[in-house]
């Protein structure tokens, strides 16, 4: 019991003011979103976003281009238990072990389905994957859940 008085004098040590610690340059230690691959510069939430409507960033354009069907010949790659990805970063996209590669594809839940760009994460391919917020929303996942998802590539 000892340690509780001798951590709360550790603020009064001379040369432990936060002045002393500016903050990091821009850029330097901090996130920051990811832009994808085909979409030019990301779109980034407003300060303070809280709620999923304003996390999501994406436009009326790309959810509908998202929604739009696959073109044929596209492989299931099997079923995975989904988790709400990164919910400040952009896009649609699948993080799982799925697949070994980038690669382009879709996911389907309880009948609805997205076009999301598939990122390889390590891990057995019975592990989960990370879902993003857009895709969650556009297919009608629980954000909260853990949705089991049909996932597929393209060709």
């Amino acid at each position: 019991m000892i340690f509780a008085p001798l951590l709360a004098a550790c603020s009064l040590l001379p040369g432990r003011d936060a002045a002393e610690f500016p903050p990091a340059p821009p850029g330097e230690g901090q996130l920051r979103p990811v832009a994808r691959p085909d979409s030019g510069a990301a779109r980034v939430p407003p300060a303070g976003a809280r709620t999923a409507e304003a996390l999501d960033t994406t436009t009326a354009e790309e959810r509908a281009a998202a929604a739009s069907p696959a073109a044929g010949g596209a492989r299931d790659l099997g079923a995975t238990i989904a988790t709400l990805g990164d919910p400040a970063r952009p896009g649609f996209w699948l993080e799982t072990p799925l697949v070994r590669s980038p690669a382009k594809g879709r996911v389907e839940y309880d009948g609805k389905s997205a076009q999301v760009d598939l990122i390889p994460i390590d891990g057995a391919a019975t592990a989960g994957s990370r879902l993003s917020l857009a895709a969650m929303r556009l297919i009608g996942a629980p954000l909260a859940g853990l949705p089991e998802i049909r996932v597929f590539t393209d060709g």
